[in-house]
């Protein structure tokens, strides 16, 4: 009866990790560029039940078939499908079609600098023409970091990420992909960054100017999984419930009589 109440107990901590995630996405769901997150459950190893002190048995412990002690949290896992394309008309706003990610140079709290990687292609310019993410990051490209003229009339960036400001050639936007996309580690809301083991390949995605690529998180299909989990929370609490009464009914009366 005790392991009952463990094995519910490990059921609603499972479906509270779960329940994290889906309202994790769910406060994502209008951050442009966002990958949904999923996560994994899985259950503990199965153990050899035995029969002990049975006098139907002459006393000689039997195994009686395996039990599992439970469920345990799996993995998280990030879902990169594309998301949506919603028009802006801003020069400076582009989305990827296809797979690939924007190349960040991010600098931390501490002043430390790194590239992180990321579909959200909000992108703004400073008083010297310095493309930089709405954090303030620089965008990089094939060059380093991108300076646009500032006074410069017209500017466009064609499928390939080529930057032209009125048709004289700037830069090329660095726009990288990855042969497995489980050696990317997520970093903040919507930037990744690469892991040991992470390899590099031939970018593929065409750069939409004027776009943004909203989260590829479906409001309806999280609401319908939260209810899920949040029933599944509930069973395993009534169990939990019924348990202790049991409990409290062999204790309290049951152990009276006798």
């Amino acid at each position: 009866m005790v392991r009952g109440l463990y094995t519910a107990y490990t059921g609603m901590i499972n479906q509270q990790y779960r329940l994290d995630t889906i309202t994790n996405n769910l406060a994502n769901s209008a951050t442009t560029g966002y990958k949904r997150e999923g996560a994994t459950s899985k259950a503990f190893d199965e153990v050899l039940a035995i029969k002990v002190k049975d006098g139907s048995e002459a006393y000689i412990n039997r195994g009686i078939g395996n039990v599992s002690l439970g469920v345990k949290i799996g993995e998280n896992y990030t879902d990169y499908s594309q998301g949506s394309f919603r028009s802006t008309g801003n020069t400076y706003d582009l989305a990827l079609e296809g797979n690939g990610f924007f190349s960040i140079s991010f600098t931390n709290r501490y002043g430390e600098e790194s590239t992180k990687y990321t579909r959200d292609g909000s992108f703004i310019t400073d008083n010297e023409g310095a493309l930089r993410t709405k954090d303030g990051d620089y965008v990089l490209g094939q060059g380093g970091e991108i300076y646009i003229p500032t006074d410069a009339a017209e500017v466009s960036i064609n499928a390939l990420g080529e930057i032209y400001a009125d048709d004289m050639y700037v830069d090329t936007l660095d726009i990288v992909d990855f042969e497995d996309y489980n050696y990317l580690k997520k970093y903040g809301e919507n930037m990744c960054e690469p892991v040991d083991g992470a390899q590099m390949k031939d970018v593929t995605a065409k750069v939409h100017q004027g776009y943004l690529e909203a989260s590829n998180v479906n409001v309806v299909s999280e609401m319908v999984e939260m209810i899920t989990i949040t029933r599944a929370y509930e069973s395993n609490q009534k169990v939990i419930q019924s348990m202790d009464t049991m409990l409290d009914k062999s204790v309290n009366e049951v152990g009276r009589v006798m």
